[in-house]
């Protein structure tokens, strides 16, 4: 089997899914065919030549007596100055990319693509190819004003061109003359048929660059020196008047701009292969991969021709000499951006054995043919950059993933990692706080709808998906995590989460959730809230089946994930272990929050729905679990506001109504303790409404059942006092009764209308760890049939009044 006949077929064989096989059968004969073809210009006849014959063309023979007629001698030279300043940083920035690395069909579309990404290669290979296209027309239009000229043409006005009728300023002239500069790149669209494009391009192009440069300014002053003013001006052909043998005028303008037309004709072409063997723009350009039998892209070539054709249009060559100036400095521009973005990213293997450019270099190139396009037409160069970012919208979003490589992700790790080591930590402000969320999944599936809620809980803060894979890296051959990492992803993008994902190893889930609370995060971008699923016996649903970014694509769910566990199969987490996992949270000054029966909220419904009065948030922020000291503005209530609070911020709650529950008991002055509830509210800018719950019946109910006189503690209960100066029974769990639990549950579900979702306090865990499994039932009677509920615990100061 011949190589390329085996390169075809890996390329197939990589190609995987039914979507991808007839994409991957095209890409494979397009590279076997290019394969095909040997690779035999050397730098003089792929390089040199081609770039001599494209910008000694219309420009050389018919327009540089324009230029210094209409400019003068001193504004001709500083128009070449400008030019050739601007070429040249471009060339130096073509040079370095050349010298890079492999280079293949496409030219300066094959530089860009590969270095910024698919989404500016795309979009600027389609101006690229517009430019050669536009290009090709001036040069075919050049030659019909020579043929039309040896019949004559009408004198016209002293600064008005006599083929447009137009006032000829600095920036109209330096539109055409430009155009004698735009071959630059007409070697670098030949690299896929040069023997070593790397060696041959940089030499090639720079010779060819010098060369032209003398020339010009040679013939400049030659013309000033040998024709008037006037005839320079009126005469587009006057070299054939004042020449030895005027024949050879003749014969050199033909074959020059023929060989410019074609040339760009080719490179055109070259460039729209490329594109459609890249498959950017899926079947619009499925024409365009047609090859003979030598690997000649023959229907790229037609293509290009007929859209030449209608460039033709136009008529007159300093008409189009504008649009196809400006084109050409927009691709000369992203040229130097990529060289830029390439060294400004500073990446190991960005190597380049051509080493005379620097980013100041680079940054030069990009301003001159900024500020050139706005002086030659603002309104050109406004319409060429909002069709480039239309162009670039749209492959963002349509074209399919590469593996060339993304410039940008580059660019963003040289950035982050500068501003993580400016993100000072001791810096921190209260002002500034913002959630930084590490919510733990045990399986995707059972987990759609609270991943999205915690998505809307953080804030703009960092937001952490962790999972524990109970596994021990000794007994297994490789680290199973590494597989799974690509599906987890995939369902972050699908669900459109912005969260990173942390897996781990680890014997238990708990000491896996102590990795993750030291390890996940980098400087000052760490978790500081660890959310968790409710610990109870409900049977897990499938919620990833029926979650709006699977049902309304009718994609299948990814299969990456495990099939949920049976309701009778034992779980992989003890009572005990769950709530050591909360202690270890709060020890380590983490806020904690417990997500029960999120799964049951459906966002979309309630946030929607037509009903009169909107959606409401029940907010409780009095530790109903310790009726002995229920306070409102202790850190946890406070931590519990804010919670509430950022969630109703959230583009998706706006509509939804705070509903802020006060517990009063009677001749407890319950007015005063609205106002004062209200003033806090006030001083926090918090929108919410106040509703004064009476809850005798309930407290009676905890002092019928407790022993030992109100105030003080039960029997065998130490008392501490916190920092808050609340009091803190260690043994907390033997403090309540289920009857009084079972009370407390009633008051909160009668309240009405029934919220979208309820934030509860979420007392500390017991001192004594033999009480875990109470503290865990007395929490399932409390959130028992109150549906989506959310318990909080704050451990750290988070609002603020100051300005």
């Amino acid at each position: 089997m011949a190589s390329s006949e085996r390169s075809a077929l890996l390329t197939y064989r990589l190609c995987g899914g039914s979507g991808e096989e007839e994409r991957g059968r095209e890409r494979a004969r397009g590279r076997a065919a290019a394969a095909a073809a040997p690779r035999k210009l050397p730098t003089f006849l792929g390089v040199v030549v081609p770039t001599l014959l494209s910008m000694f063309s219309v420009v050389l023979f018919l327009r540089l007596g324009f230029v210094v007629g209409h400019a003068g001698l001193y504004q001709a030279l500083a128009m070449f100055a400008v030019a050739y300043f601007i070429i040249g940083m471009t060339v130096l920035s073509v040079c370095a990319i050349a010298t890079n690395g492999a280079l293949d069909a496409g030219g300066a579309y094959y530089m860009i693509s590969r270095a910024l990404g698919p989404e500016f290669g795309g979009s600027i290979g389609i101006m690229f190819f517009l430019a050669n296209v536009c290009g090709s027309a001036l040069y075919v239009l050049g030659l019909v004003e020579a043929v039309v000229d040896s019949f004559g043409i009408p004198p016209g006005g002293y600064g008005v061109d006599y083929t447009t009728g137009q006032m000829m300023s600095f920036s109209s002239v330096f539109a055409v003359m430009f155009n004698g500069c735009t071959g630059i790149m007409a070697g670098s669209n030949m690299s896929g048929d040069l023997k070593r494009p790397s060696y041959s391009i940089p030499r090639g192009t720079i010779s060819a660059v010098l060369f032209t440069y003398l020339v010009y300014n040679l013939l400049a002053f030659l013309m000033c020196a040998t024709c008037n003013r006037t005839l320079l001006q009126k005469d587009y052909g006057f070299l054939r008047d004042i020449s030895i043998f005027p024949p050879l005028v003749t014969v050199g303008i033909y074959a020059a701009t023929l060989s410019a037309a074609m040339s760009n004709l080719i490179g055109a072409s070259r460039i729209l292969y490329a594109l459609a063997r890249d498959d950017l723009f899926g079947r619009a350009l499925v024409l365009a991969k047609k090859t003979s039998a030598s690997g000649n892209p023959v229907m790229a070539v037609i293509l290009s021709w007929l859209v030449v054709q209608l460039v033709l249009f136009s008529g007159k060559l300093n008409t189009i000499a504008g649009v196809v100036t400006t084109f050409f400095l927009l691709v000369y521009a992203t040229v130097n951006l990529a060289c830029l973005a390439l060294e400004w990213a500073s990446a190991p293997n960005f190597r380049p054995t051509f080493r005379y450019f620097t980013w100041h270099t680079c940054l030069l190139g990009i301003a001159g043919c900024c500020v050139m396009m706005f002086l030659i037409s603002p309104v050109s160069a406004s319409a060429s950059l909002g069709f480039l970012l239309l162009l670039l919208l749209a492959l963002h979003y349509l074209s399919p993933s590469s593996t060339w490589g993304y410039i940008s992700q580059a660019l963003i790790f040289h950035q982050v990692r500068k501003y993580l080591l400016m993100l000072d930590v001791r810096k921190d402000h209260v002002k500034f706080w913002r959630p930084q969320m590490l919510l733990m999944v045990q399986n995707p599936r059972g987990s759609a709808r609270l991943i999205d809620f915690v998505n809307d809980l953080k804030k703009s803060g960092l937001y952490v998906l962790g999972h524990v894979e109970l596994q021990d890296l000794d007994m297994l051959p490789s680290d199973p995590l590494q597989p799974q990492q690509d599906s987890w992803l995939s369902l972050v993008d699908k669900l459109n989460v912005k969260a990173f994902v942390s897996l781990t190893l680890a014997p238990s889930v708990r000491h896996g959730v102590r990795q993750l609370l030291f390890t996940s995060g980098l400087g000052g971008m760490r978790p500081n809230t660890l959310v968790l699923g409710f610990y109870d016996d409900a049977a897990p649903q499938d919620g990833l089946a029926r979650h709006p970014a699977f049902t309304s694509s009718r994609e299948e769910v990814p299969l990456g994930f495990p099939p949920l566990r049976a309701p009778a199969a034992p779980k992989l987490l003890s009572a005990r272990e769950y709530v050591g996992i909360v202690a270890d949270a709060l020890k380590m000054l983490r806020n904690v929050l417990l997500a029960r029966q999120l799964e049951s909220l459906d966002k979309a419904w309630e946030l929607r729905r037509a009903a009169s009065p909107p959606p409401t948030i029940h907010v409780w922020p009095v530790n109903l679990l310790r009726p002995d000291s229920a306070r409102y503005a202790d850190t946890c209530s406070l931590f519990l506001l804010q919670m509430a609070c950022v969630l109703n911020m959230a583009r998706a709650w706006r509509r939804a109504r705070l509903r802020l529950f006060l517990c009063v008991e009677a001749g407890a002055m319950p007015r005063a303790q609205e106002e004062k509830l209200r003033q806090l509210l006030k001083d926090l800018r918090i929108q919410a409404q106040i509703q004064l719950v009476p809850w005798d019946a309930v407290t009676r109910l905890h002092w019928q059942t407790r022993q030992g006189p109100p105030g003080g503690p039960a029997p065998g209960g130490a008392v501490e006092e916190e920092e808050d100066g609340a009091v803190n029974f260690p043994a907390n769990a033997t403090q309540v009764s289920d009857e009084y639990v079972c009370a407390a549950n009633k008051l909160v579900l009668e309240q009405s209308p029934a919220p979208a979702v309820r934030f509860l306090y979420l007392p500390r865990p017991p001192a004594n760890t033999s009480l875990y499994p109470l503290y865990l039932h007395q929490l399932e009677l409390l959130t028992r049939g109150l549906g989506p509920t959310v318990l909080v615990h704050g451990v750290s100061a988070v609002t603020s009044t100051q300005l």
